[in-house]
């Protein structure tokens, strides 16, 4: 049975002094399909209690120029009540090329940290007790050579991989659907993702080694029910890919977790993640045999729309964010990050980011929400809406499955053109003003949109060649006959077959950077490039 656990210590009522009740529901229970929260099918949360037995974990993405800047923020976050770190990478570490690369020109530091090597790794996390906070890093294409940076870090301050909890996005079939940030082709970087899977399941059991994310598939234009059935479908690939590697099914899936959009449409994200939580477990149960129920558990993180933050007015971004973030708490997510105002200008500053938190700390402690286990279940409403979201689901999943599965799918571009035909519609909608967005197609502000007078964040140029002068000093100083040796080591590993994990460990120690196991994977690998779809 899934986490039961208690309510906090704490009075629930409401501010004239009602008691709450824990649940609601009709006499002699809700209907099946709808359940009771921490049990199947878990439409209603994955845990019984909920936000009674534990507030959501309030994580705000931040990284930006060199490691040691991003470690600042970190500490800025957790002393102001940030409960788990998120990171984000700069451009080029995400593509997989170290700051010396030519193609890095202009990007080092500018929208995320800069990490390209194990000291790089060692200044981000300098001081952070990493056995005491869970971490998140948004990373895809090299989230292997990460991830690996970050378990050897640990292994340095004597902490065993059991001990580790967080979760590296290694999303790829997602970037190849929506944002666009690989390496090599599908086929391989599923191979890629079965070794990190396998890995963690037998040397870091409290690590999330996937996280599938359709905000990134929402962000590129996609539908809720688009967002939700490609991601599921996702899901079901990744799953699939850990079985053809020889685990169980039950070995592995307890540690699969989510990270969903949240858009404007207040209910229908509300019904989008209840939908999704009875659909995954259905899934899971149904078709493939999962037996222990953390096997069904959705577990998620969700994070406000970027997409729907405007330029113009950027104060209103504010209001937009609090109404998306208490759809996400309604919803039931398990961690969430809030935007900030700023982000449509730049990196947000400290100021900026703080009220982006303290909008989660006002709806954790100030609005009453998290008093009530599933508050709107039972609601005709959205009892019909989650309905609906997950038969729309359904069928898109049943068609990619026709397909021969995601990544088939991907290959012949079905998803691509299902995202690109609703971002193109849902443009026309704004253009023609039949969907309002407030102070860019109706309650215009006159003069130009950009004369706000915010504080915007600034990256110094300095970054760049400081990032840059540490590489090449790093590649100077090494043992270079050391670290040729562990970059055969991986070749040698890409071409076999074997699990990549262990000798990536081994290079990463032997300081071999980032960019040049990426390289690796383009040599044995190759690079893909996306068709163009008639």
């Amino acid at each position: 049975m899934a986490r039961q656990g208690r309510d906090q210590d704490a009075r629930f009522e409401t501010m004239s002094g009602l008691p709450l009740e824990a649940l609601y529901e009709p006499e002699g229970g809700a209907p099946e399909a709808i359940g009771r929260p921490g049990e199947y099918p878990f439409t209603r949360g994955p845990y019984a209690t909920m936000y009674r037995g534990r507030p959501w974990t309030m994580r705000m993405f931040a990284g930006f120029g060199t490691p040691e800047d991003t470690n600042r923020r970190f500490k800025y976050l957790l002393e102001h009540g940030q409960t788990g770190l998120s990171t984000a990478f700069d451009m080029p570490t995400l593509m997989g090329y170290d700051p010396d690369h030519p193609l890095a020109a202009g990007e080092v530091g500018r929208e995320g940290v800069s990490v390209a090597c194990l000291e790089d790794m060692r200044r981000l996390f300098a001081d952070i007790p990493l056995a005491d906070v869970t971490t998140s890093m948004t990373i895809n294409g090299p989230a292997i050579v990460a991830l690996a940076m970050y378990f050897a870090v640990a292994e340095e301050r004597g902490i065993g991989l059991d001990r580790l909890g967080g979760t590296i996005q290694t999303d790829i079939l997602k970037e190849f659907i929506a944002q666009k940030e690989w390496i090599s082709p599908p086929r391989p970087s599923m191979r890629i993702v079965s070794d990190m899977m396998v890995f963690c399941a037998r040397h870091a059991p409290r690590w999330h080694a996937i996280s599938i994310s359709g905000y990134h598939i929402r962000e590129a234009g996609a539908t809720a029910v688009q967002e939700l059935a490609f991601t599921i479908a996702d899901g079901i690939g990744y799953v699939q890919a850990g079985i053809d590697a020889g685990l169980d099914v039950d070995e592995f899936a307890p540690r699969l977790s989510f990270f969903w959009d949240v858009h404007n449409d207040f209910f229908e994200e509300i019904a989008k993640f209840r939908a999704a939580r009875r659909l995954w477990a259905q899934l899971m149960k149904e078709r493939f045999g999962a037996k222990n129920p953390k096997s069904w558990l959705l577990r998620t993180h969700a994070q406000t729309a970027g997409v729907s933050l405007t330029a113009q007015q950027p104060l209103n971004n504010v209001a937009r964010v609090a109404i998306q973030a208490l759809a996400a708490v309604l919803g039931g997510t398990q961690s969430l990050h809030t935007n900030s105002l700023d982000e449509t200008y730049a990196l947000p500053t400290e100021e900026s980011v703080k009220v982006a938190l303290r909008t989660q700390q006002i709806i954790a402690d100030e609005t009453g929400v998290a008093g009530v286990v599933d508050p709107l279940g039972g609601s005709w409403f959205i009892e019909d809406l989650t309905d609906r979201m997950e038969a729309g689901a359904r069928a898109y999943i049943d068609k990619i499955d026709e397909m021969g599965g995601i990544v088939r799918a991907v290959e012949l571009g079905y998803p691509q053109r299902e995202i690109a035909d609703s971002a193109f519609a849902d443009q026309q909608k704004v253009e023609a003003r039949e969907r309002v967005i407030v102070g860019v197609n109706k309650y215009v502000d006159d003069g130009p949109a950009a004369s706000t007078g915010i504080p915007t964040l600034k990256i110094d140029p300095r970054v760049e060649n400081e990032q840059r002068a540490h590489v090449v000093a790093l590649k100077q100083r090494r043992d270079a006959a050391a670290a040729a040796a562990a970059t055969e080591r991986v070749r040698e590993a890409c071409r076999s077959g074997e699990n990549l994990m262990p000798p990536i460990i081994e290079a990463v120690k032997r300081d071999v950077t980032l960019g040049e196991i990426c390289d690796v994977f383009r040599e044995v690998f190759g690079v893909y490039r996306d068709p163009v779809f008639v």
